[in-house]
């Protein structure tokens, strides 16, 4: 049992934490043109940014739960979605430069921002927030400006921030990655899984990061018809979001 789950978490390879960074009404299709007012989880960006109606929201739930063709509807448009967003990443050729990365987040729609982040996050460094703040300079503190150049100026501000925010929720969610992973390994190979569990809650180690990547290795057990194995990490999950607190 225990190396069927071990050698299902090593090859783990789909857990991306990310974050979608979105204008909080209607979406504009370019991140170009947004206003940034908000930062949601949405890993794919394919459910639009944040919307008001709690209420709205609920009624489409039961709906979606008792109506099989409206289910089925929908999730075929999440599946239509995820691959035109798909498509058109790979199909983008990413500059070489430092003035061309920046173009390149500028014309990145608003949704796709936390992807672009998570794969170009080694370029996303030291050197080109020093490009940003240099032109940012340039526009501030220019003697005349035009229109344009406000524009310019606001639309970089934006990326700024956007970037900033972004890269370090990128690196939290990355170490805690790590975490998880080793955490995970140590649950599963834990004879007192109760025991293990609780030591873990008194060292603050038990959080949703960590419940994510258990979810992940049931849905590739059932997926790879490793039903025992899924059965059994589905136990351990109902032990632990007994203590999940964050």
């Amino acid at each position: 049992m225990a190396s069927s789950i071990i050698l299902n978490l090593a090859s783990t390879t789909s857990y991306s934490a990310s974050f979608s960074i979105a204008k909080c009404s209607k979406p504009p299709t370019k991140f170009r043109t947004s206003t940034i007012r908000c930062i949601g989880w949405d890993p794919e960006g394919v459910l639009g940014p944040p919307q008001g109606g709690h209420i709205a929201k609920l009624e489409f739930k039961k709906l979606i739960e008792k109506d099989s063709s409206a289910k089925e509807a929908f999730e075929r448009q999440v599946r239509e979605e995820k691959q035109r967003r798909r498509s058109q990443r790979d199909s983008r050729v990413i500059p070489d430069t430092k003035e061309g990365l920046v173009e390149y987040f500028l014309d990145t729609e608003a949704q796709e921002i936390e992807v672009e982040i998570a794969r170009l996050r080694p370029r996303i460094n030291e050197e080109f927030f020093q490009h940003l703040k240099v032109e940012l300079g340039k526009l501030r503190f220019a003697v005349s400006r035009t229109q344009d150049m406000e524009d310019r100026l606001i639309e970089l501000e934006a990326l700024e921030k956007a970037l900033k925010e972004g890269t370090e929720a990128y690196d939290k969610l990355q170490a805690e990655l790590v975490s998880a992973k080793t955490n995970l390994m140590t649950i599963l190979t834990s004879k007192d899984i109760k025991t293990t569990v609780l030591e873990m809650v008194g060292k603050n180690e038990l959080n949703r990061s960590l419940l994510t990547l258990l979810d992940e290795n049931i849905a590739s057990a059932h997926q790879s018809n490793q039903i025992e194995a899924a059965n059994y990490m589905e136990k351990i999950r109902g032990v632990m979001v007994k203590y999940i607190t964050k």
